[in-house]
């Protein structure tokens, strides 16, 4: 194991290298991009009667951690090709080719290195950057007002109890505690409408739900029964009525996928979110592909004058890599793509482009 390395010497001082030009990357750029939100939207904050300052501030507190969890990934790649740029000009690379290390041993601290940034990138989206990304839509949707308070009322949802369909005009409340209203449960076997069972008022019953006072219209025969109360739809759960809309931006990994879950009970389609889930995993990882992309600055040599030429082809596959990842995600979001391959075919592609060039370079 330790033979993938250089020694203990040469891993700290480039993976320390690395991590400065890294974040010092991140923290020059984020602060730009902040100040640039900041003008761009301290109008229409203080266009909201009430606001002031405090509000700016509010803002600048929320779109921060945003704006790193976008620029995270590029920092990565400027970090490795500054790096690999200055040990290259420096001879610091020739010097450890010449004492016998391969390209993917110079490259192994750096590596490591990115796993880390990659962990760290994932526990920073999925507890900060996913509520900061929740309120800030909440408060733009009241144009920088007051936020509501979610009291878990709903209008016109549906859900899907194995063939049946059951469509409430209103839900008020949470839990055991929730209330339908304007219920219409369409009984449907092998997909063909046999009756309606609609009833004002619906609540909790056991597993399933008590609508009162309910009626019955059978399709076939055209005639209208008075039920009094009915039990329906055993095991559908009152979180299945929750969820109208999920924003994959504004949750954590596990609220996702608890989300998804709700929505394929609930009958609806999910492709587009399950890409979104399994991207929370390879977008963090992107850090780690970023090395290796960058790494075709850190062989050649630099007097030949083509070692800037270098780094722009590292920074364009970098950049290339994030316009594919976001096409890719596009179409998973359409449809177009399985979920698993919109997340990580993007990755995967140019994980063999870098080695490709690599090995190439090296040669």
């Amino acid at each position: 194991m330790a033979s993938a390395f250089p020694s203990p010497t040469i891993a700290v001082y480039m993976a320390r290298m690395f991590m400065t030009r890294t974040f010092a990357i991140m923290a020059a750029v984020s602060m730009v991009l902040l100040v640039l939100a900041v003008l761009g939207e301290s109008g229409h904050i203080l266009a909201y009667r009430g606001n002031s300052d405090a509000e700016v501030w509010r803002y600048m507190e929320l779109r921060a951690p945003q704006i790193v969890s976008f620029i995270l990934p590029f920092s990565v790649l400027g970090g490795a090709i500054l790096t690999f740029f200055t040990m290259n000009q420096n001879s610091e690379v020739i010097a450890l080719k010449a004492a016998g290390l391969s390209a993917h041993q110079v490259l192994a601290p750096l590596l490591v290195a990115s796993v880390g940034v990659a962990a760290l990138s994932f526990a920073f989206n999925d507890r900060i950057v996913s509520r900061a990304t929740a309120t800030l839509n909440q408060w733009q949707a009241v144009d920088y007002g007051p936020l509501p308070i979610d009291r878990g009322d709903r209008t016109n949802v549906w859900v899907r109890d194995g063939d049946d369909l059951i469509e409430v005009e209103q839900l008020k409340g949470r839990g055991d505690m929730a209330r339908l209203g304007g219920i219409t449960d369409y009984d449907r076997e092998g997909g063909r409408l046999i009756s309606l069972i609609r009833a004002p008022h619906g609540v909790r019953d056991g597993r399933g739900w008590r609508l009162f006072p309910a009626t019955r219209f059978d399709v076939a025969s055209g005639r209208l029964v008075r039920l009094g109360a009915v039990h329906i739809a055993d095991g559908v759960r009152p979180e299945q009525f929750m969820v109208s809309t999920v924003d994959a931006d504004g949750l954590s990994f596990g609220g996702l996928r608890a989300a998804i879950q709700d929505l394929a009970d609930a009958g609806r389609p999910t492709k587009g979110l399950e890409g979104d889930e399994w991207h929370k995993l390879s977008g963090p990882l992107s850090a780690v592909l970023m090395p290796l992309l960058g790494a075709v600055a850190a062989f050649g040599i630099a007097r030949s004058g083509k070692l800037f030429v270098r780094a722009v082809v590292g920074l364009a596959l970098g950049f290339a890599y994030f316009v594919a990842d976001n096409f890719a995600l596009a179409m998973g979001s359409l449809g177009a793509y399985p979920p698993f391959l919109a997340a990580w075919a993007p990755f995967l592609l140019f994980f063999l482009i870098g080695e490709a060039v690599l090995i190439r370079t090296e040669e």
